[in-house]
């Protein structure tokens, strides 16, 4: 019985899940670190996503929820899992990686003052149970996700008094023009247009400083020459997203652009491993959906119904390009930094100390930068945005472990 492993369950692990099962006889098990499946995107579901989980439900793959892959070996086609205390090796024949995306989160003074958040970080929040109501909560930096936290923040009560994009109004306008050849995602620009909704947007804008003193109750915005402040108690802020690549590296993947090389068929430059969604670039959930079927279905030899996915999938691409293109973070914000901000949360390290490294492996070795619990996730984006450094290689565990566990992974070794 052919084995096929996915890790990831969000809309690229579910969609690899569904096309992978339909063929008879295939053995599928997804892995996703969280309670649920849905990923962070879908993270509790709702009406217009019932379909896919439905659909995961009823197909006949093994789902294993809250089961943290902490290493990996290509050669001995095996990860190595933490679940409820203990390790697991789980073996697979073909392997899919839809571990998705991170927000990109680049530091300015006061960005560690607490209530300052992920934009996608502070909506899982409030998801969760986070009151918001009454609260004024500037949303920043980058990327249609603003216009879409910032309807749903005040759908749940809180007073929105402006979203801070720092992409041009002219890039913002040549981007609209081009959704001429979307229309269904014209139609979605509409329903998030920030004038139907009552909040103030401004283009060319960032976020200059965050302001208090136990916590944020300020922030400092710029827009061209204007500079002003804005009262708040909480800050949503990030700049797009950066690929999940820490596993892909492990296993030896390629990588392009910070994300896993991929061919037609998904695969990556190691045989029978593929990778699909945001792990693979950023392009959103349409291309993380058609890149998950056919992952799917080329993992189990189905690949003619692979080809009649492609032509979409260029589409989805193409529309991903300009997106990203558009929203790119623009280079003054290189400079929002100063010698004392703390660019290495975990381990309090400054812009000032990282500036006497000359790489991003040097800047480890000697400051700890990247060595806390985030493993660099956080500061290994920023810094490379920042001062140019790449990225070293990538260790076991990939993420933090507890003692017993690594001990066990020895043992089953």
């Amino acid at each position: 019985m052919s084995e096929i492993v996915i890790v990831g369950a969000g809309p690229a692990g579910m969609a690899a899940a569904v096309a992978a099962s339909s063929q008879p006889g295939t053995q599928v098990t997804v892995i996703d670190d969280n309670p649920r499946v849905g990923g962070q995107i879908w993270r509790n579901g709702d009406g217009s996503t019932s379909s896919w989980f439905d659909r995961l439900s009823q197909c006949n793959a093994k789902v294993l929820t809250s089961a943290r892959v902490i290493s990996g070996d290509s050669l001995n086609r095996s990860l190595a899992i933490e679940r409820e205390g203990k390790v697991q090796s789980i073996p697979y024949s073909k392997l899919v990686l839809a571990t998705g995306a991170r927000e990109l989160f680049l530091p300015f003074p006061g960005w560690t003052l607490p209530n300052v958040m992920g934009v996608g970080g502070l909506q899982a929040l409030v998801k969760s149970g986070l009151p918001v109501a009454g609260k004024r909560i500037v949303v920043a930096g980058s990327g249609p996700l603003l216009l879409a936290v910032a309807a749903y923040l005040k759908n749940h009560g809180a007073i929105i008094p402006l979203i801070a994009e720092q992409a041009s109004l002219r890039s913002l306008a040549g981007f609209t023009m081009g959704l001429l050849a979307h229309p269904n995602k014209l139609w979605q620009a509409f329903g998030l247009n920030p004038r139907f909704v009552g909040i103030p947007y401004f283009t060319d804008c960032w976020i200059e400083a965050a302001l208090g003193s136990d916590r944020v109750q300020r922030i400092r915005l710029r827009q061209k020459a204007s500079v002003w402040e804005e009262p708040c108690d909480f800050v949503a802020n990030a700049f797009g997203f950066v690929a999940n690549n820490e596993l892909a590296t492990l296993l030896g993947c390629s990588l392009e652009s910070g994300a896993a090389r991929v061919d037609k068929l998904q695969q990556t430059s190691i045989t029978d491993i593929y990778c699909a969604g945001e792990a693979a670039g950023i392009g959103g959930v349409d291309s993380a959906l058609l890149e998950g079927k056919i992952a799917g279905y080329a993992a189990t030899g189905q690949t003619s119904y692979c080809s009649r996915l492609q032509s979409q999938l260029r589409k989805a691409k193409a529309f991903a390009g300009s997106l990203n293109k558009t929203f790119a973070p623009r280079a003054e914000l290189r400079t929002l930094a100063q010698p004392d901000t703390i660019v290495c949360r975990c381990e309090d390290v400054t812009l000032g100390r990282l500036r006497t490294a000359n790489s991003w492996r040097s800047a480890k070795l000697h400051e700890r930068c990247g060595m806390g619990p985030c493993q660099g996730r956080i500061c290994g984006p920023a810094a490379q945005f920042i001062l140019g450094w790449e990225p070293s290689s990538v260790r076991p565990p990939i993420f933090p472990a507890r003692l017993d566990t690594l001990l066990q992974e020895n043992s089953v070794k």
